[in-house]
């Protein structure tokens, strides 16, 4: 079950899709990344050529899949979408990639999950446009060469560093998605509102933000849920009582931490004594999958300054206690 502030994806439906900016000017936030983009893509444009490969990278939620299918569109070309662990045989990439026409772009999600034997079947294909595949001959293997069209691929990460050393240095732009300030989700929202033709007050706007956790796909998850409890008490219109109320029951504090968080804290400070501990223990102990700890929660707690990595584990900081109204002598006791 996906929680409300677990920013995983998941399956899309059509409100997602709607709610997906189609250009860079649409596209909120990642100032520094969208001029970037614009003179790569502009230069490519300029010289007939296809986009050089892209990987991005960062926490769930943050519009890496938003950006792929703004960039196919900024390319004028088509987006062809896969996920990294649905492609379990080299033979599958093959079918896939001998498909691609020229100038689409190709997305693969959790690219860091292909199987290293999928993998190598890209380092051609993005060097040189050519599919290698061995075929038997005559009792004997060969490898057949098969020219592409040429394509761009952009890959989504959120854990980079899985990614191999070959895989990586084949992608000419890597650029990192960062956490969006309060004010570009705001701006979100008020976008969200717009497409779901809902009045939302100012100050409800402000409320749900605060409480994204710098995370669109957050921001839109709440606003909806808001919404919900706005409508079932038979109202149009969002206003600032409806949106606290809301989200207090939905259990997002002032931060947007959920119970996740709370627990994950409480767990270093109650069970380790303030830590430092390792991942292991802490998630065994507070019955969480590492996985998820690690690329959904620690980022945004990381972010807070609420939480520290050390050599020997996780430490919670004196702004964590001081959030969690927690005596830090308590540690020494």
């Amino acid at each position: 079950m996906t929680r409300l502030l677990d920013a995983s994806k998941g399956k899309e439906d059509a409100a997602e899709i709607t709610l997906r900016p189609q250009s860079l000017d649409e596209y909120v936030g990642q100032s520094d990344l969208k001029k970037n983009l614009r003179v790569f893509i502009g230069a490519a444009l300029h010289r007939d050529e296809t986009l050089d490969h892209v990987l991005l990278y960062g926490p769930p939620g943050l519009g890496k899949t938003t950006l792929a299918h703004v960039i196919a569109n900024e390319m004028h070309g088509t987006i062809k979408v896969i996920n990294g662990p649905s492609v379990e045989k080299t033979g599958d990439l093959a079918a896939i990639l001998s498909a691609l026409e020229p100038g689409d772009v190709l997305f693969i999600d959790e690219i860091h999950r292909l199987p290293r034997v999928v993998e190598e079947v890209l380092y051609g294909a993005m060097e040189d446009f050519k599919l290698t595949v061995l075929v038997s001959k005559e009792g004997g293997t060969k490898n057949l060469s098969i020219p592409l069209p040429p394509f761009t691929l952009v890959g989504a990460t959120t854990r980079a560093g899985d990614l191999s050393s070959p895989l990586r240095a084949r992608f000419g732009i890597t650029e990192k998605i960062n956490f969006y300030s309060v004010a570009e989700i705001e701006s979100i929202v008020r976008r969200t509102a717009k497409v779901f033709g809902t009045q939302i007050e100012e100050k409800a706007v402000q409320e749900i933000a605060k409480r994204s956790r710098g995370t669109p796909r957050i921001a839109n998850r709440l606003f909806r849920r808001v919404r919900d409890f706005a409508n079932f008490e038979g109202k149009d219109e969002i206003a600032y009582e409806d949106a606290t109320k809301a989200l207090d029951a939905l259990k997002v504090d002032s931060l947007g931490l959920d119970d996740v968080d709370i627990r994950y804290m409480l767990g270093i400070i109650d069970r380790f004594h303030g830590g430092p501990v390792g991942l292991d223990a802490l998630a065994a102990a507070i019955g969480e999958e590492i996985m998820n700890l690690e690329d959904v929660y620690e980022p945004y707690l990381l972010q807070l300054g609420f939480i520290n990595r050390t050599p020997r584990g996780r430490v919670v900081t004196e702004l964590a206690y001081r959030h969690l109204k927690r005596n830090h002598q308590e540690k020494l006791l």
